[in-house]
């Protein structure tokens, strides 16, 4: 029997899925704590070294993702600054990045400051439509070739100057790769080969850069952000179901939601690869996490008005520090789902609302199926579960419009990263774990 291994290097926890890709049979999961003080593959021996001594066959294939060390930071610097902020959050979007910094117009000196400041893993280059002015792109491929920032930089501005842009980069030995332009004309965005540059400088730059392991290995192992991955398996998923679909997924260092949402009226008509761009969204909130950014959670439900338990925020603070902290009681493990709860909520208020000034909120109120993600969640109790996802669906105080009658599920296997990963090469046995995910609905 083939076997497939996918494996999510999690910035607190490592997960493995074993699965049949001519069936998408789950034959064995597997999970532990990240190994980032060590090696990071470390973690993943173990795994392997588990399933050897279940009795399983050594797989045929590994397919991983990861976000351990913190995911793919992503810098934009472009022209004008809501059309810039778009491009970036589109491109942010579709290559699993998480946008932490936007510039627009000729950097300056505070620019540059600034910039660097956002601690980027990779700059995104962006400015004009083709064949328009090249200024401003020019200008500010001068600034970033002089500045003390070592990321790789994707260049996807006007394509008439691409050639001037890489010669500046070029001649102070930065690491550059020049695609498509994201802005080939007005009111056109299109992120396809900006993604695919930024995928392929995390897989070869931004993975080895963080020095998690020694050797190649991990480097060759991993193909993709797991943002990247999930964004991909809630695709899948929501062409295997009936209705729109929200994905919650709170973990440690990050609680990320997921829409893929069925075009309404007019855009119904329209094709299917000109649409789905737009009904397709993640938001990435790296200020609400259960250990590294635990204490954003309780600063971000005060901020809106949620109701904080007593002792919450001396529970976050502790888990912040102690990242690798499990509940040792009761108490705790309240504490732990009260934190899920609030980030949950949080989360998806932020993705719920509009995107940009001027912009819609996101319309969710057709929302058929809630999957709930994250280890929180899947060592809790199905109850617990239940109550945490069911915050989310009843939020009437939020100013978004909540699903009417969502069943929720929570993917208590963790095979959402594990359907991304087999999408393209095991198209079966995708359809097949998807189902799995929302086959313990409520």
């Amino acid at each position: 029997m083939a076997r497939v291994l996918c494996v999510d290097f999690g910035s607190t926890f490592t997960k493995a899925a074993l699965v049949d890709p001519a069936t998408g049979d789950v034959l064995a999961t597997r999970e532990v704590p990240t190994t980032i003080g060590t090696d990071v593959l470390d973690g993943y021996r173990g795994i392997r070294a588990s399933l050897d001594a279940a009795g399983a066959s050594a797989p045929e294939q590994v397919l991983a993702c990861s976000s351990a060390g913190g995911g793919l930071r992503l810098a934009v610097v472009g022209y004008e600054r809501e059309v810039t902020a778009q491009a970036g959050w589109r491109v942010g979007l579709s290559a699993g990045a998480k946008v932490v910094h936007i510039a627009s117009g000729r950097l300056s000196g505070p620019d540059v400051h600034e910039l660097r400041a956002a601690r980027p893993d990779i700059v995104l280059l962006v400015g004009g439509t083709d064949g328009g002015n090249a200024d401003v792109l020019l200008h500010n491929a001068e600034r970033l070739a002089h500045m003390r920032v070592t990321a790789p930089i994707v260049v996807a501005g006007n394509a008439d100057a691409a050639g001037e842009v890489a010669a500046v980069l070029e001649s102070t030995g930065r690491r550059f790769e020049v695609t498509d332009n994201v802005l080939p004309q007005i009111g056109v965005i299109a992120p396809k080969g900006a993604r695919a540059a930024i995928r392929a400088a995390f897989l070869h730059h931004v993975i080895g850069g963080k020095h998690l392991s020694r050797g190649t290995e991990f480097v060759d192992m991993v193909q993709a952000p797991t943002p990247d991955a999930v964004l991909a398996g809630v695709q899948v998923l929501a062409d295997s179901v009936e209705g729109d679909v929200l994905v919650v997924d709170v973990g440690g260092a990050t609680t990320d939601v997921y829409s893929a949402l069925q075009p309404q009226g007019e855009d119904a008509g329209l094709a299917k690869d000109v649409v789905a761009p737009l009904w397709q969204s993640r938001t990435v909130e790296a200020d609400l996490g259960m250990r590294w950014s635990a204490e954003g959670v309780v600063e971000a439900a005060q901020r809106e008005a949620l109701p904080v338990s007593d002792g919450l925020q001396a529970y976050a603070a502790r888990v912040s520090r102690e990242v690798a902290h499990l509940p040792a009681d009761p108490v705790e493990q309240a504490l732990d789902l009260e934190l899920a709860r609030l980030a949950a909520v949080v989360a998806v208020r932020r993705h719920a609302r509009p995107a940009s000034p001027g912009a819609s909120p996101r319309p969710l109120a057709d929302v058929a199926h809630v999957i709930g993600s994250g280890g929180v969640l899947r060592h809790a109790a199905e109850a617990d579960q239940r109550a945490v996802l069911h915050a989310v669906t009843g939020d009437h105080a939020g100013g978004w419009r909540v699903p009417r009658g969502a069943r929720v599920a929570t993917d208590t296997a963790y095979l959402l990263f594990a359907v991304g990963l087999l999408a393209d090469e095991h198209p079966g046995a995708a359809r097949a774990l998807a189902a799995r995910v929302v086959g313990a609905e409520s």
